[in-house]
């Protein structure tokens, strides 16, 4: 570059002329790679951007999946949660009619003076969530909860 600034007088015209003009085309090269450079940029930063959008799109269907799972199993919970509302209910009815039947086995025996061996029934049986610690680990699926 300091060749481009030499003074006139060192050489004729057409030599100054052709340095103009490497220094020219060095420039137009250098403008036409810085060019290039960017429009490879961009793609590159268009290409992340699409790939950014085919991950939201594929993070909204797993979100739609998941939620849709989350529902399915919180109406299956509840079901359960009714039925077993219901299974406490019967329980609590067959226990008191156990023991009612029982009570009246035990005044028949004394009516009629007969001995009639009726066993008590054990807590257990009565209040089996009582248990202190089951025998079995209880073994639970994923594919337990499906319906």
């Amino acid at each position: 570059m300091s060749s481009v600034q030499q003074p006139a007088s060192s050489g004729s015209s057409s030599d100054l002329d052709q340095r103009y003009a490497m220094y020219d085309e060095k420039k137009r090269k250098r403008m036409i790679s810085n060019r290039e450079s960017a429009r490879r940029s961009r793609m590159k930063k268009q290409q992340h951007v699409d790939e950014l959008f085919s991950q939201k799109t594929l993070l909204q269907n797993e979100q739609s999946i998941s939620k849709q799972q989350i529902e399915t199993l919180s109406e299956g919970l509840a079901r359960l949660s009714a039925e077993n509302d219901v299974l406490r209910a019967q329980y609590a009815e067959l226990a008191d009619r156990l023991q009612s039947m029982n009570s009246l086995l035990q005044l028949w025996a004394e009516v009629n003076g007969t001995v009639v061996d009726i066993p008590e029934i054990p807590d257990v049986l009565l209040e089996p969530w009582q248990l202190p610690c089951p025998t079995q680990p209880i073994v639970a699926s994923a594919d337990m909860l499906q319906f």
